[in-house]
């Protein structure tokens, strides 16, 4: 359960002077918004580009991501996390998926490892509010947390999006998203995305790079996986031991 902590110890240790003030709370003032970063508000990903999928030949198209406000600009040299990746350095690319495609997430229901937030309601992690406001996140409790959203029905999933916290700069441990057809994560279990470098979840070591938090969300390809149940785990952050979520969305369509 701890086995992450003296990493987590070490990283706080380093972090450059306008993140070390950071606190456990959600409402924790940050830098004023600013024009220069690449992700516009409430943008769209749009692309004129219309392909085919080589596979089922049918028409890929971007899906409607619209972008909260960005909070702070560029990333941080000086965040010291093993496994990091590098900044795009751009807008990212838009995501294309076949006509159709929609979050399928909003709106619906949330579960989680802590059904009592430190701050918000589980019901907001779905609620469409993407920004990086006070009253617009859910902090959960401290070491290992997921949250779960039921779709309601089993899908066709191309993407999820989640947004951590993106008021300032941090990366998440652990980070774990898996789809499966049952609420108890036993049948037809799919890991798409997976940052724990050592295993400390227990859900086998993964070999996805951590990340530093944008209001461009962490856009996960799920390649169509099926599966009704989404599941998103995280142990802490490189600011304090607490788990944040502003939102997910989990672009998909129903089965035929």
């Amino acid at each position: 359960m701890f086995s992450s902590s003296v990493v987590k110890f070490v990283v706080g240790a380093f972090l450059v002077v306008g993140v070390a003030g950071l606190v456990s709370s959600c409402k924790e003032s940050s830098q004023a918004p600013t024009s220069g970063d690449t992700a516009g508000p409430n943008e769209p990903n749009k692309t004129s580009t219309v392909k085919k999928n080589p596979a089922g030949g049918e028409e890929l198209v971007p899906i409607p991501l619209e972008l909260p406000r960005p909070m702070f600009v560029g990333t941080p040299t000086n965040i010291r996390v093993p496994n990091l990746e590098k900044p795009l350095g751009k807008p990212r690319p838009p995501f294309l998926a076949p006509v159709g495609t929609k979050n399928v997430a909003l709106g619906k229901p949330v579960t989680s490892s802590d059904p009592r937030p430190i701050i918000g309601k589980l019901e907001m992690i779905t609620d469409g509010d993407k920004e990086a406001t006070d009253g617009s996140c859910v902090e959960l409790g401290p070491f290992l947390q997921h949250v779960t959203i039921d779709l309601g029905a089993r899908y066709n999933i191309y993407a999820v999006v989640v947004w951590h916290y993106h008021k300032q700069a941090r990366v998440y441990f652990d980070v774990i998203v898996q789809v499966a057809d049952d609420p108890d994560f036993i049948t037809n279990v799919h890991t798409i995305f997976n940052n724990d470098i050592d295993n400390s979840a227990g859900l086998g070591i993964g070999h996805d790079m951590h990340y530093v938090e944008t209001a461009e969300g962490k856009l996960i390809d799920a390649k169509g996986v099926q599966g009704r149940y989404v599941r998103l785990y995280s142990r802490g952050n490189n600011a304090n031991d607490f788990n944040n979520y502003i939102e997910v969305e989990v672009y998909g369509k129903p089965l035929q």
